[in-house]
């Protein structure tokens, strides 16, 4: 992942048992778990970033995060090895490691890649612009691209 890019998933998944160290006990709410969601679906907007970022992922943590089905929902390889997590596995030199793949993360990945493939997604927005732009005003929507004439 790009330096300070994470996304939070689930921290209640990750919460370790009373052996360990409570993760919200920290300074920060940001207890390292990783969602590669959150990098993946940046493909589009700055692959030269992300490409070796997925490359990087794969290479240091494989099959351990990368599955049947794709990368895992999220993974935090800050999580104590000693611990018990109350969901998930943990992995021996990875760390807590989710074992489910939602939805709300895989399709913006399969999006984003069709998207910096062949830029079909918005090409389609570009062809309902009016329709778009109709919708996120009455969603309540302002400013950038929706206030110039259509």
């Amino acid at each position: 992942m790009a330096p300070g890019e994470h996304d939070a998933g689930d921290p209640r998944a990750r919460r370790a048992s009373s052996t360990a160290t409570p993760r919200a006990a920290l300074a920060s709410d940001d207890d390292g778990t990783l969602a590669p969601t959150a990098m993946v679906s940046s493909l589009p907007f700055a692959p030269e970033l992300v490409l070796p970022g997925i490359r990087e992922l794969l290479r240091r943590y494989g099959a351990a995060i990368y599955r049947a089905y794709g990368f895992v929902d999220a993974f935090d390889p800050s999580f104590p090895q000693a611990a018990h997590a109350a969901s998930g596995t943990v992995v021996p030199g990875v760390g807590w490691v989710d074992v489910d793949y939602l939805g709300i993360d895989q399709g913006p990945i399969v999006g984003m890649i069709e998207n910096y493939h062949s830029e079909l997604i918005w090409k389609v927005m570009r062809q309902r612009r009016r329709t778009l732009r109709r919708a996120l005003a009455r969603a309540g929507f302002t400013g950038g691209w929706l206030e110039t004439q259509p």
